[in-house]
């Protein structure tokens, strides 16, 4: 069986992704922050999964996060980087706290991660790397300048690192979701939601679904030759 290692899994993408993986025939790491109780959920979900509490701005957690996995499972086939932060906010109002905070999680949580997890990958000649990013990411959003920026760094990030790791058999590929029905989201009035959906050609939400199911592509075999690659799952919103 493969094992995957997906971060921020207790809740929204992230829990739907650690199911699609799990029904899907692999072994499972789950990890959260805070909510051990929805990360115990989505364990208890699947056949062979385990849970670890890690914050993956924190590197001295993270790599025990993926010791733990490779003696658990042995390696690493697949890492999905999910875990971040969101907040709105006026450009002129963002404290420095504010800004560190986002990029502490959504983006040196990625480098922490995958660096950590390179070496199991690397042994083995195979890997698939999954970020999660944001349509924000490559359009900007106003009243998001620090999320949209993480998240635009993020995609740089895995441009980048896909061209050093494709000699060693690693993709590394990036979803940018867009408007999709998680907690984060939830908070969103019933106004701004509804002038969201008018703007998405396809008329809906997204939902974790959605994305777990493209994350699922890029970490099968169908997806060997695909690598650099931004995939844009918004119904059309950021075309």
């Amino acid at each position: 069986m493969k094992t995957v290692v997906v971060t921020g899994a207790s809740r929204g993408i992230g829990r739907e992704t650690a199911l699609f993986f799990g029904k899907n025939g692999y072994n499972v790491i789950v990890n959260y922050c805070k909510n051990e109780k929805a990360a115990k959920e989505v364990c208890e979900a699947l056949e062979n999964a385990e849970m670890f509490c890690a914050d993956v701005s924190d590197r001295k957690a993270v790599d025990a996060m993926i010791a733990f996995a490779e003696y658990r499972f042995g390696r690493i086939d697949v890492l999905v980087n999910n875990a971040g932060v969101a907040e709105q906010a006026l450009f002129s109002d963002i404290t420095e706290e504010m800004w560190d905070r986002i990029f502490d999680v959504d983006v040196k949580g990625v480098y922490n991660c995958t660096q950590a997890a390179l070496p199991n990958m690397i042994h083995y000649k195979s890997g698939r790397i999954i970020n999660i990013s944001s349509m924000w990411g490559i359009t900007g959003a106003s009243c998001e300048v620090h999320y949209s920026a993480a998240k635009a760094a993020v995609i740089g990030f895995t441009k980048a690192l896909a061209k050093e790791l494709g000699p060693s058999g690693i993709t590394v590929n990036a979803i940018a979701p867009g408007l999709i029905d998680t907690e984060i989201n939830g908070e969103l009035d019933a106004e701004t939601v509804n002038a969201l959906v008018d703007e998405t050609p396809v008329g809906r939400i997204g939902t974790g679904a959605d994305v777990a199911e493209t994350a699922l592509f890029l970490a099968s075999d169908k997806a060997s030759f695909i690598t650099g690659e931004v995939i844009s799952v918004n119904g059309g919103f950021v075309i």
